[in-house]
């Protein structure tokens, strides 16, 4: 006969290889990561701009919600001409956002907290106003080629050259801008105020890397990288001249950036090879001062082999961005979608991964419309579950969590330059004003979001009811489901189990999480306006005849552990929840072997 210690013994090595194989992922693989827009996320000073201590003391929040890091959108020194991205100073804080006294309380509060603190970080432009472009623009010594500058093509009526390409910035219009002082153009992706800096001159390049190292030396957790694309435009060809981009063929409007096909303007060879080097610097810190990984995550909308470039490149296996983010839940998913789009979208995001790196999901953020707007206020919840039902980290635009949706701004009220540039006709199309309002905290002025007398934009009219007290208060809110999923991704099958995207029919999405020895989870959309009834025995290997129910929406008439039939789950129009097949734990199995052992 074994003797039971023995095998006790033995079986509790074999739990403790289990659990390391299970623990292996790094913090971030695994992670829920929060965006905030600094000036609308919680204002300490009652001018109606959000700040720094604003976002210090409401840190617990996000811990509460179950997050664990957050990147802030830009909080440097700026003229605010793009709310920040626009930087005059990278070394600097924004008066208006704080000081750096209160920037490094803020990190220290995060991480007494375990929250880890993501900067942006934007190095394809300045502001006009940064001292770089004032001295490059006066051509003083050693500053003359920090940023692209162009001395344009003959103008066959005389006067001034005329722009080198046809080039379009972002915000409508040409990319390039004469300078009276130096009598050249020089390039602008963006507003004529941010100014493209020239990254094949080495200079630029080492100025950019000190400035990743100096913040990482105030304690940051890492990066998100702003336009990425950008970075490298085509060198000049034989004749000293730019190309022209060719029309896309997807709009008529001359002056609208997507008239043109950006091939010499994005994603070059260069940039990617930017990133490589940006990800060298970061590891090299690493290793020199210890602690967890410090991470990069960059905004990129490119093509899906581009991106594959952008997480390691195929040729030389050189390491770039930890989360090249995934904006296909954006980008491709639309409120007609049908499940096989969502399952497309899924697998052809997997497919790109390289072996031994994460997926990573992003659902909404300051550029774009809100779940609720773009989906529909009634599949919230469902888009919630969806996007954390899947494997690797996700990334919560501020307010999602509560269901907040756009907001409309007048033509007075408007400040995006964005749709500033527009113009009246056209700015309800181009602006980011909506996506972009207070933080509704509770019920009271102006969401609670500020003791002052006013908001730098609108307060959404239904902050009473869409608020954080409030649905902290309700037996079912948006924001409750939101930290069930959170908690449920803490479950050793969400983090280290296998994912299957299955579409059951047109209208019906499933998402399968297995891992042997755990419970399985299946979380089930539809997509649809019409009620459907589903046999869900063949979603998932080994299912019990009954499943139970773990995460349902605001409006499901079901409760928390009530069971269903496998092979009769009934779902109402836009309905969504989470099944769980209870398995007995890893320890249990064991001792289910020892038992049998020592009989």
């Amino acid at each position: 006969m074994v003797r039971s210690s023995v095998v006790v013994a033995l079986l509790t090595g074999l739990v403790v290889s289990l659990d390391a194989q299970l623990t292996s992922r790094d913090w971030w693989e695994k992670a829920g990561f929060y965006q905030i827009y600094p000036r609308s996320f919680m204002d300490s000073d009652g001018d109606g701009v959000g700040d720094l201590n604003g976002i210090t003391s409401k840190l617990p929040y996000l811990k509460e919600i179950g997050v664990r890091g957050f990147w802030m959108s830009p909080i440097n020194k700026s003229p605010m001409v793009d709310f920040g991205y626009d930087i005059s100073d990278y070394r600097d804080i924004h008066e208006q956002f704080g000081t750096m006294t209160d920037f490094e309380n803020l990190v220290k509060e995060a991480k007494r907290l375990g929250l880890k603190v993501i900067m942006d970080f934007v190095p394809n432009h300045t502001s006009n106003k940064h001292q770089w472009f004032i001295d490059s623009e006066a051509k003083v010594a050693g500053y003359e080629d920090y940023y692209v500058w162009d001395d344009g093509l003959p103008n066959p009526n005389g006067g001034r050259n005329l722009p080198p390409t046809n080039w379009i910035q972002a915000f409508r219009g040409s990319a390039w801008e004469w300078s009276n002082l130096r009598g050249q153009y020089y390039l602008h992706q963006f507003t004529v105020e941010q100014p493209d800096l020239n990254y094949r001159n080495s200079k630029v390049v080492q100025e950019m890397k000190d400035v990743i190292t100096f913040w990482l030396d105030k304690g940051v957790d890492g990066f998100r990288i702003d336009a990425v694309p950008f970075l490298f435009e085509v060198e000049k060809n034989s004749e000293g001249r730019y190309l022209d981009e060719l029309p896309s063929g997807t709009t008529d409007d001359q002056e609208d950036f997507d008239y043109l096909s950006h091939i010499y303007t994005q994603n070059l060879p260069e940039t990617v090879d930017m990133v490589y080097q940006w990800r060298e610097l970061v590891d090299a810190y690493q290793k020199t001062h210890g602690g967890e990984t410090r991470v990069l995550m960059t905004e990129g909308y490119a093509p899906l082999e581009v991106l594959h470039e952008y997480y390691v490149s195929s040729t030389s296996g050189r390491l770039g961005s930890h989360m090249p983010f995934n904006f296909g839940l954006i980008t491709d998913i639309t409120k007609a979608s049908k499940a096989q789009d969502f399952v497309t979208s899924i697998q052809s995001w997997m497919a790109i991964i390289p072996e031994g790196h994460a997926a990573n999901w992003v659902m909404g953020n300051h550029d774009r419309p809100r779940v609720g707007t773009r989906f529909g206020k009634n599949r919230i919840d469902m888009m919630n579950m969806i996007i954390h039902s899947l494997p690797g980290a996700t990334v919560t635009y501020q307010g999602e969590e509560i269901g907040m949706t756009d907001v409309f701004i007048s033509w007075s009220d408007t400040v995006d330059p964005a749709a500033c540039n527009a113009g009246e006709a056209l700015y309800a199309e181009k602006s980011r004003d909506p996506v972009r309002t207070p933080f509704q905290w509770d019920d009271s002025a102006f969401a609670g979001f500020t003791t002052g007398t006013g908001t730098w934009l609108p307060v959404a009219t239904d902050y009473q009811s869409v608020n954080v007290k409030v649905e902290e208060g309700l037996e079912r809110s948006h924001l409750k489901v939101y930290k069930a999923m959170m908690r449920l991704r803490e479950s050793k099958t969400f983090q280290h189990g296998s994912m299957k995207a299955r579409v059951v029919n047109d209208n019906v999405l499933a998402i399968v999480r297995e891992l042997d020895g755990y419970n399985t989870y299946i979380t089930l959309a539809n997509l649809g306006s019409s009620n459907q009834v589903i046999d869900g025995i063949g979603l998932a290997s080994r299912l019990p005849s009954k499943l139970r129910f773990e995460v349902m929406g605001t409006d499901s008439h079901h409760v928390k552990g009530g069971a269903v039939a496998t092979n009769d789950i009934f779902l109402l129009p836009n309905e969504a929840f989470v099944l769980v097949a209870r398995i007995a734990p890893v320890e249990r199995v064991h001792e289910s072997i020892c038992e049998s052992w020592l009989e």
